[in-house]
């Protein structure tokens, strides 16, 4: 049986927290700076704080210098954030707490399969890759060894409000399957460490590219096991390169020419549905973006699809 499970967002606050989480495997580009907009103008349009986290959990694949090169853009854009920066590289503790809380609770199991075992047992494949067989669900089996630890999913459907777009569903079981919460390598991942981190530091509007979209059940989840209130969650349009491929780093950094970085938050802006208009395109960082705080509008935002 595959019921329902709405998870509402959480009940207006006295004030929003939102945010902003890149991860430092290289200098800003603009889809992450269009992201960086649009979280700082909802919370700021509400007089909400915005925070910034660096998603450095991934060791191997965070450059060096990287975090310091997007905290310096941010501050030449005016995009200036509320309180100190987290670093999740700092708060593996805490990860290790909220993975005990849930062993102690029966949501997680150890696994002892290879990625190559999981891709050949697969029934199908999923939202990600390939859905999980359940081969150690119900305890490693004889001469295995623990390599990772995954959560137990429930065969039911997760059902959520995007604030953009509406209506999400997704069943966890079938279209994602139990998933890593700690990886072989000893790393935890990113589905743990957001949760934990947005939890723990108040944030209660998780703005985002939809990109993410298919994550969110899975952190809902999580949410609902750990006894954390849930944020409320809207997922931006992506900035596409000419490929038709979603823009990331290997196309290159924002670039803060002649125009101080005024030109890249008017652009950012026009992308997301903003009716920025076209004379304040030579204004600074500062005032183009005080335009957006005063006058974004969630309701002109390009939406998609859930």
């Amino acid at each position: 049986m595959n019921a329902e499970i709405t998870l509402k967002s959480s009940p207006v606050c006295s004030q929003v927290v939102g945010r902003f989480a890149p991860s430092p495997t290289g200098p800003l580009h603009f889809g992450s700076l269009v992201t960086a907009v649009g979280s700082y103008c909802l919370a700021k349009h509400v007089g909400g704080r915005w925070l910034v986290r660096m998603e450095d959990l991934d060791g191997p694949r965070v450059v060096p210098g990287a975090a310091d090169d997007i905290l310096r853009t941010l501050e030449a854009l005016a995009l200036r954030w509320d309180g100190e920066v987290l670093y999740q590289s700092r708060r593996t503790s805490r990860y290790e707490a909220a993975l005990e809380c849930l062993r102690d609770e029966g949501h997680v199991f150890p696994c002892g399969c290879s990625r190559k075992e999981v891709l050949a047992s697969a029934p199908h494949r999923g939202e990600e890759g390939p859905i999980y067989a359940g081969t150690c669900r119900n305890g490693l089996p004889g001469g295995r060894e623990a390599r990772s630890w995954r959560m137990r999913v429930p065969h039911r459907t997760i059902v959520f409000c995007d604030c953009l777009s509406g209506e999400c569903r997704q069943c966890l079981a079938s279209e994602v399957g139990d998933f890593v919460l700690r990886r072989a390598d000893g790393l935890f991942a990113y589905q743990l460490a957001v949760v934990v981190d947005d939890a723990e530091s108040g944030v209660t509007q998780v703005v985002r590219g939809a990109d993410l979209l298919s994550s969110t059940p899975r952190q809902i989840y999580l949410y609902h096991c750990l006894g954390y209130p849930l944020p409320c969650y809207a997922h931006l349009p992506l900035v596409l390169a000419p490929d038709g491929e979603k823009v990331s780093k290997r196309h290159g950094a924002v670039s803060l020419d002649n125009s101080g970085g005024g030109r890249l938050i008017w652009e950012a802006l026009r992308f997301l549905g903003q009716a920025v208009p076209e004379e304040l395109r030579k204004l600074s960082p500062d005032e183009i973006l005080s335009w957006g705080v005063r006058y974004f509008d969630g309701k002109t935002v390009p939406t998609y699809e859930c």
